[in-house]
C-alpha cells in the first residue's frame, strides 16, 4: 500500500476528516438504533433505513464542503465525479440486518483512495463507540491507540469468522467448509467489525463472497496496517473498482495457509 501522497493536503488532516466523518455518521445513526423505524428493501433484497441515509447525506455534505474536487462513492446516493484521483467510499451501515435486527455489531465503513489505492480507512461502530482508523505507512489506531493482529501462524489454533454462509454459491460454501473444519472456532456475523477485530487480535481470518468496494474498501488500511493480510480468494491485490472475494488473515502465513481452502473455488 502506498503512503498518502503529499500533496497540498496533510495526511494528519486527511485523517482527522476522516475521524470528523465517523462522528457524523454515528450522531445520524445513533437515535434510530432499536427504534422503530421504517425498513425499506432496495433492489437487490438487502435493506435500507433513514439511518443508512441520513449518515450517508451528513458525511457527503461535509465531504463536499471540505474537499469539493473529491470524488465519492457511497453504497446509498452513488457517484460524484467518479474521475476524480482522489475517491471517499462510503457505506454509511455495513450490516443494516443487523442494525434492524437490533445486534450492535454493524459498522460505518470511511476509505479514501489515490488513482484507485486504498490510503486511508475508518471501521466505526457507533453505539460501542469503536473505532479502527488505518493509514498508509502508519500502525492502525484502536480507541486512540495502536494495535496490533495475533502473531499466532497455527490455522488449528485460529478463529475464522464470515457474515453468513448463505451468501456463497455451492464450490465456495464447500471451500470454507473445509477451513472452517481446519480452524479452532468460527463465527457466522460480524460484517465488518470481525475485520477490525482482526487488527486487534481477537479474529484470525475473514471469509466473504462478492462483496462491493464500499464493503471492503476501508479494511483495507485497517487490517494491514495492524501486520495482517487481506486480498482476494486467489491472493491477489483487491481492486476497489470491481466486486470481490475477500480474504483476510493476522499475519501472512495464516494468510497462506487459509488460501490453499479457498483458491480455485
Amino acid at each position: 500500500m502506498r503512503d498518502i501522497p503529499a500533496f497540498s493536503v496533510s495526511a494528519d488532516e486527511l485523517i482527522g476528516f476522516a475521524n470528523h466523518l465517523a462522528d457524523l455518521a454515528g450522531a445520524a445513526i445513533r437515535p434510530h438504533f432499536r427504534q422503530r423505524i421504517d425498513i425499506e428493501a432496495k433492489g437487490d433484497d438487502s435493506p435500507v433505513t433513514i439511518a443508512d441515509r441520513a449518515a450517508e447525506a451528513a458525511m457527503r455534505q461535509a465531504i463536499e464542503a471540505k474537499y469539493p474536487a473529491h470524488g465519492i462513492y457511497g453504497e446509498e446516493y452513488g457517484h460524484a465525479r467518479p474521475d476524480a484521483p482522489w475517491q471517499w467510499i462510503l457505506d454509511p451501515i455495513d450490516g443494516t440486518k443487523s442494525f434492524v435486527t437490533g445486534l450492535p455489531i454493524f459498522g460505518t465503513l470511511i476509505a479514501l483512495t489515490f488513482e484507485g489505492q486504498p490510503v486511508l480507512g475508518v471501521i466505526d461502530q457507533p453505539n460501542m463507540r469503536d473505532r479502527w482508523v488505518g493509514a498508509s505507512g502508519r500502525a492502525t489506531i484502536f480507541n486512540g491507540m495502536a494495535t496490533r493482529a495475533n502473531p499466532r501462524s497455527d490455522l488449528a489454533k485460529a478463529a475464522v469468522a464470515t457474515t453468513s454462509v448463505g451468501l456463497f454459491n455451492t464450490a465456495e460454501a464447500a471451500a470454507f467448509e473445509a477451513l472452517r473444519k481446519a480452524c479452532w472456532l468460527n463465527r457466522l456475523s460480524g460484517d465488518c467489525i470481525v475485520f477490525g477485530l482482526i487488527a486487534s487480535g481477537f479474529v484470525d481470518v475473514v471469509v466473504e463472497s462478492r462483496v462491493q468496494s464500499y464493503d471492503y474498501a476501508a479494511l483495507i488500511p485497517v487490517v494491514e496496517g495492524a501486520g495482517g493480510v487481506i486480498t482476494d480468494w486467489e491472493g491477489r491485490p483487491l481492486d476497489t473498482r470491481n466486486p470481490a472475494r475477500v480474504l483476510a488473515a493476522a499475519n501472512p502465513a495464516l494468510h497462506a495457509a487459509a488460501q490453499t481452502y479457498l483458491s480455485g473455488a
